[in-house]
């Protein structure tokens, strides 16, 4: 049970944060206030939308600072004259300059998504189900100047399957996340917890996502294919290009869940096997797309999806 409430800064923008910031309310700590990325336009009208973390912290009567930077002096100030004993940093999205972390009393504590170090950056739930690696977690880091690279207080973690996608996987974390920071900053404040210096052995980086990394190339094994299109779903997505029958122009899928299938085949890469979307791959293995998406339109279970527009054998997929 918590000794003393702290006095906490929260800075983070996703949902996954929103689920911490929560798990702190609850705890019984005092967020003075919250610092998130600015609103940017989404949906189709393009409306400014607030981050998921700025909307609960608003919604609760919680001060929200939204600054583009850090470095300038006057935010510096202001951050400091919060008099903080900690501040919980969840995926913010900007930089924190030393003077921003030497300001807290307690320091600032990161919660990251991965097991440290395996995957610093930016995009390591992702880029785990991307890797096919089985086990993935939590760290509550301490932080410093470098990419997280600081000590790490305490860890949570969880085994993946071929099952998963990054979205369930999003989901068992947001949970452990908010079981873990509470305990981590209890453990900091009384001195209970120890932080543990990183190796730098196994360390891999997180890159953001971009376009390049969403296009699947059926001529990977089919390990490789399946680990892609589920470690991109449901954002960003993964993608391939079918040109409909009788048409010139090709359309862009977004693949949403495949499996994979134990069937054979000497069959090109990106070839369609039969008429329930199994696709080969370059190692002569193959995938079966269970859920997908065309532009404009709903996400939709293949056998849905197929109803609506048949895609032949011998299709190949671009």
């Amino acid at each position: 049970m918590m000794t003393k409430p702290l006095r906490l800064a929260f800075m983070g923008s996703p949902d996954i944060a929103a689920h911490v910031l929560d798990a702190l309310i609850t705890a019984g700590h005092e967020i003075v206030c919250v610092y998130s990325q600015p609103p940017r336009p989404a949906g189709r009208g393009k409306k400014l939308t607030p981050t998921p973390v700025h909307a609960f912290a608003e919604a609760r009567g919680i001060e929200v600072r939204t600054p583009k930077s850090l470095k300038k002096l006057p935010e510096q100030e202001a951050f400091a004259a919060l008099d903080l004993d900690a501040a919980v940093v969840v995926a913010y999205g900007l930089i924190l300059p030393q003077a921003v972390l030497d300001a807290p009393r307690l320091g600032c504590l990161n919660m990251h998504a991965s097991i440290l170090p395996r995957w610093r950056g930016a995009a390591p739930i992702q880029r785990a189900i991307m890797a096919g690696d089985t086990e993935t977690g939590v760290d509550a880091m301490m932080m410093e100047a470098g990419l997280d690279t600081g000590p790490v207080l305490a860890s949570a973690r969880t085994q993946t399957t071929e099952e998963d996608t990054a979205g369930s996987v999003h989901d068992r974390l947001a949970a452990l996340a908010a079981e873990l920071a509470p305990r981590a900053l209890e453990g900091l404040a009384d001195g209970s917890l120890t932080p543990v210096p990183q190796t730098e052995e196994g360390m891999t980086y997180a890159a953001k996502l971009g376009p390049d990394d969403q296009k699947v190339d059926w001529s990977r094994p089919a390990r490789e294919v399946d680990c892609h299109i589920r470690g991109l779903s449901p954002f960003p997505g993964a993608w391939c290009y079918w040109t409909p029958p009788g048409k010139e122009d090709p359309v862009r899928l977004k693949l949403l869940m495949c499996r994979r299938s134990g069937r054979e085949t000497t069959a090109p890469a990106g070839m369609v096997l039969d008429d329930r979307l199994l696709v080969a791959c370059g190692d002569g293995g193959a995938v079966r797309i269970l859920r997908l998406q065309k532009p404009g339109g709903k996400p939709m279970n293949a056998d849905q999806f197929l109803q609506g527009q048949a895609i032949a054998p011998d299709t190949v997929l671009g």
